[in-house]
């Protein structure tokens, strides 16, 4: 297959009708363009050019092949200008996967951030329910990146970019609304609004209450923890919320549990070195886990 390189010297050559004068633009010694052009002659099994008492004219052969030789040159241009803004952060495309309940409160603000900062990268997001969904659209290759709860089972490159609590929401007319903190074990026997058995945070919760010797018992289930805090507000029950989750106007009460309960929140990627992958990461982790002041408001 020719190389760039031949193809750059023949149509050096014909533009300048010249092997000396193409040379000299290519900062090429004569010999050495000419040892390119011969090689492509070899390779097409053909002369491309005509040599003249004064410079050269392309064969019939060489008229054929400078068009698409043209075509060639400009699209290794594009390579190279396209690799550039990429490494820059400024043009490509990413694919993130991210919890469902972390969508708004931690990626939101960096998305807002990209579009406004980086229109020319395409950006791609796929929402899943549990951690472990999250490491399949990696290794399915449907996602670049992915932000979540940290998976139990993902070995590779992962930074943390925080903790964030659990909480408890309640009607703000609720017993529990009087209390500081509400140990866990004071959820036995009531009504809770609970998670979706697709969802990996249910799963997470029940294996939490099991080690304080105590059982959820879901009045009804949901995929979204936005919702099951609305549905805990409006009475329906009681719910185990990330703060993450939580509308900056949440109208029902919240309480912290005892002891407080966090858990860890991480991007993972299987491609760190990768330019885009690397930045989002930085901005997620410089982001970090924020909580709104009115919430903060109503833990205190």
């Amino acid at each position: 297959m020719p190389t760039l390189r031949a193809l750059e010297c023949l149509v050096a050559v014909l533009d300048a009708g010249s092997i000396t004068e193409a040379a000299a633009r290519l900062h090429l010694s004569q010999p050495a363009l000419s040892h390119q052009i011969g090689a492509l002659e070899r390779e097409l099994g053909t002369p491309v050019l005509e040599r003249l008492p004064r410079g050269v004219r392309p064969t019939a052969a060489g008229r054929a092949v400078l068009s698409d030789a043209r075509a060639a040159l400009a699209a290794a241009e594009r390579v190279v200008r396209t690799g550039r803004a990429v490494a820059s952060g400024g043009d490509g495309s990413l694919r993130i996967a991210c919890a469902e309940t972390m969508t708004a409160g931690l990626l939101a603000p960096v998305l807002r951030a990209w579009h406004r900062q980086r229109p020319g990268v395409r950006i791609t997001l796929v929402e899943t329910t549990s951690a472990d969904a999250l490491v399949t659209a990696l290794e399915t290759g449907e996602a670049d990146v992915a932000a979540g709860p940290r998976p139990s089972r993902w070995t590779g490159h992962s930074e943390v970019v925080g903790r964030e609590e659990i909480v408890l929401a309640l009607a703000a007319d609720h017993p529990l609304a009087t209390r500081a903190a509400v140990p866990i074990a004071d959820l036995a026997g009531l009504p809770v609004v609970h998670y979706h058995r697709d969802n990996g945070l249910g799963g997470w919760l029940d294996g939490v209450a099991a080690e304080h010797a105590t059982v959820l018992d879901a009045v009804m289930r949901t995929k979204q923890a936005s919702t099951a805090a609305q549905l805990a507000a409006a009475g329906l029950g009681v719910a185990l919320v990330p703060t993450t989750a939580l509308p900056r106007t949440f109208a029902g009460a919240l309480r912290r549990l005892k002891p407080a309960l966090h858990r860890e929140v991480v991007t993972f990627t299987a491609t760190p070195s990768d330019s885009l992958v690397r930045r989002f990461c930085s901005d997620v982790r410089h982001r970090g886990i924020a909580v709104p002041a009115a919430l903060l408001d109503k833990l205190s």
